[in-house]
């Protein structure tokens, strides 16, 4: 369905156009609707948006800077593959740095950060696939466990790091491999028990359990790729 400029601007809310082509690019990479290791073209996608090839190349060099794309020589612009290197390479990343956050968030911790991720559980406490076990999905940003573990962490390298570079390849691998899964309910779980060690200020124990919970979540992802 072709999106007039217009009508992006007016959904943008004051966003600038490239904002808009952004956004909903991002948005169709990550859930899979603009499917992986496919050829991006500027010529069709700014057919189809009726946009400026300008404000869609900038939209562009934006997702390749979050990760999301990738230039070849002589292929151009494209959507990343998933691979099982790929999964390693960021899983392990996560897992030193979502640690670090961990330790940090159980010192630098307010009640305000407490109250939400009290708050966030809850809600995901409450949807229909966790309570039947079979998948266990996180909106984007605020009510994302892992974005705000990182958030509480108030370290702004650690939040540029994993929210902004990495957050959004971490969400492509979850959105298209591991939000249905047997892992639903011990994930949430987990979830719990790293929110009690950082309410305690246990920093090395919530730590602990964070890289864990990477561990056996990069594991189940493992899988599905082998399959």
């Amino acid at each position: 369905m072709q999106m007039p400029d217009a009508q992006l601007e007016a959904e943008g809310t004051g966003q600038s156009l490239a904002d808009r082509l952004f956004v909903t690019l991002r948005g169709e990479i990550v859930e899979g609707r603009i499917p992986a290791g496919s050829k991006i073209s500027e010529p069709e996608l700014a057919r189809r948006f009726n946009a400026s090839r300008g404000s869609l190349r900038e939209a562009v060099m934006r997702l390749e800077s979050l990760g999301l794309l990738e230039r070849r020589v002589h292929v151009g612009a494209r959507v990343v593959d998933l691979t099982e290197r790929g999964l390693l390479e960021l899983y392990d990343v996560r897992e030193a740095l979502e640690g670090m956050a961990c330790r940090l968030a159980a010192t630098e911790r307010s009640d305000e950060d407490l109250a939400a991720l009290r708050q966030m559980l809850a809600r995901h406490e409450q949807q229909e696939g966790l309570q039947a076990g079979t998948a266990y999905f996180q909106p984007e940003g605020d009510f994302d466990f892992h974005f705000r573990i990182v958030q509480a962490s108030n370290n702004d390298l650690l939040i540029d790091t994993l929210c902004n570079r990495l957050y959004y390849r971490v969400r492509m691998y979850r959105y298209q491999l591991g939000m249905a899964s047997p892992r639903a309910k011990r994930a949430f779980r987990e979830h719990s028990h790293i929110i009690e060690a950082i309410e305690a200020g246990d920093g090395e124990l919530a730590e602990l359990l964070m890289r864990r919970h990477i561990r056996a979540s990069r594991q189940n992802i493992e899988r599905k790729l082998s399959h």
